[in-house]
């Protein structure tokens, strides 16, 4: 669901986010096997477990997302509320093929995401504050 919450100021650019997460330096919080049974099911209960609580924290669930897919940077951070937890890896890749994306807290200080590697599905969790 999109909200009308406003972009922080001290919220990373779409670019710096994007490096932030898929930079050759960047070391994942959790890796999840890509070929398992059940891997993107476990992919969301990880989601729902490691990064949904940074995310979004106490209260409204309200945090900010580059649109997944092509073009997303170009939108820029976009406010929603997941009114229907877990399973956003999941739903993200039902839409784009990829469960990847990239999402930060409505107080720009905690950024996650999900990524695809080679044979791996990649929880990051960064603290930016």
């Amino acid at each position: 669901m999109v909200e009308g919450a406003e972009v922080p100021t001290a919220a990373p650019s779409t670019t710096q986010a994007i490096h932030m997460v898929a930079g050759i330096d960047v070391e994942p919080t959790l890796t999840i096997d890509a070929a398992m049974p059940g891997a993107l099911e476990q992919l969301d209960l990880q989601w729902h477990e490691r990064a949904w609580p940074v995310l979004a924290g106490p209260g409204s669930g309200t945090f900010l997302i580059l649109p997944p897919g092509g073009g997303g940077a170009a939108v820029g951070w976009v406010p929603v509320r997941d009114i229907a937890p877990p399973g956003l890896p999941s739903r993200v890749a039902a839409a784009t093929g990829t469960p990847e994306f990239v999402a930060l807290s409505a107080d720009g200080t905690r950024l996650c995401a999900v990524t695809e590697e080679e044979y791996e599905y990649w929880i990051i969790v960064r603290s930016l504050g």
